[in-house]
């Protein structure tokens, strides 16, 4: 028999919109000779749906247009990711694949293992599957399951959903997991190992089938899979991109290996275009502004939103002040001119006149310090707002994550905008994401690759002034936040300075306010500034 793995990009509660898609793609299953078609999990309303599962009319949505879908299936089996409203104590959902055959629903499967852990919440709204499921189709047996159900760490659960598949009556031919996985960079490696170990130790070939698209600060990134039980990537879906793939029930059990998708930071650029892309289109907006400072992270920003949304959609302001070099003004134009988007130049030094100028009586008596730096940043914020407010296109902020951290940001400056397209891209990887741009020839001009970083907001400004070099400080940042590593550890581990470390620590906890207020960040790595990480503002932990 012949098997369409199907990824799609849902919107979250646009109901006829997803449900048109699942028809679309059955009917190209059906045009391609398949005997079964398989979805997404929530594919009909989109995940994660969040406190949109508290709404009645949101359930009411979802299972009119799952009574369609179950109507409309005729001539070809189909598996999807449902919500199913269950009765009695606990919570009122499961997370549920349904298998449909001929307008019936035939078989379900409920997800078991609800995952808690950095952006999940699943306890709060679904309650746990307790039986794990085998289904028949065409004379072979599928074990069905639904994402975190392949995932089991004996750390995290009691219970390993897979065991019944392997020790069951009922042996299957083959597993199926319908997932919304979202992307981090090394997440593709993790599931080639995990599904591999699974499939080559169990004799099971895998159909991995996942979700695409962008979703707030989530990227899914598909790259669904077919292992064959050998553990061997036999055949792969596109990432980034809705896509299907046949498998053939034949070639279960043969030695026959596919180049297996790898990741590189062209991975990471990839997921940030399409987060960018699917936040501004799903919500509306057509067109973007941000500041363009002649450094690199506004640079980065610029060049993955011309990527995202075409650069005729894409304006850069640049604000120079009278720190601002001759040279970032001449590399912000020529990268605009590289990219091939609108260029406007805005100078501020008059405002800032007219700030000191009105600050001047409460301010007597002071010395300059930071606060005259942030007005700076605060003008060109305030500016930039306007255009986005005047010309209807979102403003994209393009701090990146090593400055969120510790909070080498300004808040209602720098930080204004819409979406933080680099909230989650330490330093050093913005400097890989430039080469990336630059491999076939000059797309981000030289100096702002090789000048050293600086905010240019008072004379010969230069970030290592006030950082650690951003080689030191980004493993630091990886260590502690993503690894939860203390500061003893960290200083054993990476023989990091002890005082070092410990101004770094101070200054992630010390700017928690700060992250609290900033725009929506895509999620490139394990642990990103947003849902995932819950810390509170006002602690006194000292660690």
């Amino acid at each position: 028999m012949k098997i369409a793995l199907v990824q799609t990009n849902p919107v979250i509660g646009a109901f006829d919109r997803n449900l048109e898609k699942v028809f679309s793609w059955i009917d190209k299953a059906r045009a391609a000779g398949c005997n079964l078609v398989i979805f997404p999990e929530l594919t009909l309303c989109g995940y994660p749906p969040q406190d949109l599962l508290e709404r009645p009319s949101f359930l009411t949505g979802h299972d009119k247009a799952l009574a369609r879908l179950v109507e409309r299936v005729e001539g070809i089996t189909c598996i999807v990711g449902v919500l199913e409203q269950r009765q009695g104590p606990g919570k009122k959902l499961y997370n549920s694949a349904f298998v449909i055959e001929d307008g019936q629903i035939v078989e379900r499967a409920r997800k078991q293992l609800l995952p808690t852990y950095d952006v999940f919440d699943e306890t709060r709204y679904f309650e746990a599957g307790t039986e794990s499921t085998i289904f028949s189709c065409h004379g072979l047996h599928f074990g069905l399951s639904i994402c975190e159900d392949i995932w089991w760490d004996h750390t995290a659960y009691s219970v390993n959903p897979l065991n019944a598949f392997v020790v069951g009556n009922v042996v299957p031919d083959c597993l199926i997991n319908i997932s919304a996985s979202p992307y981090y960079h090394g997440k593709l490696a993790e599931r080639l190992t995990v599904f591999g170990s699974i499939c080559k130790e169990n004799n099971y070939p895998l159909l991995y089938v996942n979700q695409v698209g962008g979703q707030d600060g989530l990227v899914f990134d598909g790259h669904s899979l077919f292992i064959n039980n050998l553990g061997e990537v036999a055949a792969f879906g596109k990432g980034f991109v809705e896509d299907m793939i046949v498998v053939d029930s034949d070639s279960f059990d043969l030695p026959f290996s596919a180049p297996a998708p790898v990741e590189s930071i062209e991975t990471v650029e990839q997921a940030l275009v399409l987060g960018v892309r699917d936040y501004l289109h799903k919500t509306g907006f057509r067109k973007a502004v941000l500041g363009l400072s002649g450094g690199i992270d506004s640079a980065i920003t610029a060049a993955v939103a011309c990527r995202a949304l075409g650069p005729e959609n894409v304006l850069c302001v640049a604000m120079p002040s009278p720190y601002t070099s001759k040279a970032s003004v001449d590399d912000a134009r020529s990268l605009a001119a590289n990219l091939g988007c609108d260029f406007q130049l805005l100078a501020i030094e008059g405002l800032m006149e007219q700030y000191r100028a009105i600050l001047k009586p409460l301010f007597s008596g002071m010395d300059e310090d930071v606060t005259e730096q942030n007005i700076q940043a605060r003008i060109r914020g305030n500016l930039l707002m306007a255009i986005s407010n005047k010309m209807g296109g979102l403003l994209l902020s393009t701090g990146n994550k090593s400055e969120m951290a510790i909070g080498y940001c300004t808040l209602y400056g720098d930080m204004s905008g819409g979406l933080a397209v680099l909230a989650d891209v330490p330093k050093v990887m913005v400097y890989e994401l430039a080469h990336f741009y630059n491999r076939k020839g000059e797309v981000i001009p030289d100096y702002i690759i090789t000048r050293p970083p600086t905010a240019e907001l008072k004379p010969d400004q230069c970030d290592q002034d006030d950082l650690p070099p951003y080689e030191v400080l980004d493993p630091i940042l990886v260590a502690y936040l993503e690894e939860h590593q203390s500061i003893e550890e960290i200083v054993a581990n990476h023989g990091a300075d002890l005082d070092t470390v410990k101004d770094v620590v101070r200054r992630i906890k010390l700017n928690e306010y700060k992250r609290k207020q900033a725009p929506l960040g895509i999620k490139v790595t394990t642990k990103a500034f947003g849902a995932g990480r819950r810390y509170p503002v006002v602690q006194g932990f000292q660690e």
